[in-house]
């Protein structure tokens, strides 16, 4: 399916490549957040693809959101005699949808990795939150600025990224001001895991790092991505109970017998699609 504002294409070793390619500044317009989804759903209904790669065509990854498309979202105008209550309601029906956008990436069986070059502000940061695995260029940088435009982050920032980075003195920091957040103070935070020279060599690893996740068992990858988010939202008891309950049944895959199979062989093992 063609999208205006995002390019998704299925590549060897089974990589959904999903590329923001709004113009020079990426910005999220109206069309983007309707078009995540929709490229997610495509996604999700492909049982050939183990992993995603999210990078930008762009110098940068993204300047955040289009403010000029969104100016009647900022300063509707009320119908005659609408209740602020009624209008307040629809509001947030907005804002939960535009949430979505990035849930529906987090929301993946599939791990994704986020490849950031350049400048990754507002919106940006509350999408790379929802992904599984972030690295970046040497040159760039993060920045919550919606305090900046008189709003609190609303899709995903200050939900997802005290779980990320575990650093609330200096999330906030961030949130408070809007600074920039550069690659290196980033990395020391454990926000990203990786720094590369340029995006070229970036690319190149988001690449490799993509193909190692494929070449695994795709039961055992799915699992351990839905272990590991319910675990972050849940007690460690809570935890252990559901990764009981589910490998009750993945422990029956075919995939452990393939696994030991090809290590004895000393060859790569071949799994089924999910």
């Amino acid at each position: 399916m063609p999208y205006a504002t995002v390019k998704l294409t299925i590549v060897e070793k089974h990589i959904a490549h999903l590329e923001l390619c709004n113009g020079k500044l990426n910005l999220m317009n109206k069309a983007f957040f309707r078009e995540m989804v929709e490229a997610c759903k495509e996604i999700k209904k492909n049982r050939d693809v183990r992993v995603v790669l999210l990078t930008s065509t762009s110098k940068i990854f993204t300047g955040g959101l289009d403010l000029n498309d969104h100016m009647d979202t900022f300063s509707p105008t009320p119908e005659e005699g609408q209740d602020v209550a009624r209008r307040a309601y629809g509001l947030r029906d907005f804002i939960l949808a535009y949430q979505d956008s990035f849930s529906s990436l987090e929301a993946l069986a599939q791990p994704v990795v986020c490849c950031i070059n350049g400048a990754c502000i507002g919106g940006g940061v509350d999408m790379i939150c929802a992904a599984d695995i972030r690295i970046c260029s040497a040159d760039a940088y993060f920045s919550i600025k919606e305090v900046d435009v008189g709003l609190a982050a609303d899709v995903g920032t200050l939900q997802r990224m005290p779980k990320v980075m575990g650093n609330q003195s200096l999330l906030r920091d961030l949130a408070f001001t809007g600074r920039k957040l550069g690659a290196e103070e980033a990395k020391s935070a454990g926000f990203i895991s990786g720094i590369y020279s340029d995006k070229d060599a970036l690319l190149k690893a988001g690449f490799a790092l993509c193909g190692q996740i494929a070449s695994k068992s795709p039961v055992a990858v799915v699992g351990t991505k839905a272990m590991l988010n319910y675990s972050r939202d849940h007690t460690v008891q809570e935890g252990l109970n559901m990764v009981a309950t589910w490998n009750a049944a993945m422990l029956q895959t075919n995939d452990i017998m393939n696994s030991f199979q090809a290590s004895l062989e000393r060859k790569a093992p071949i799994f089924a699609k999910l």
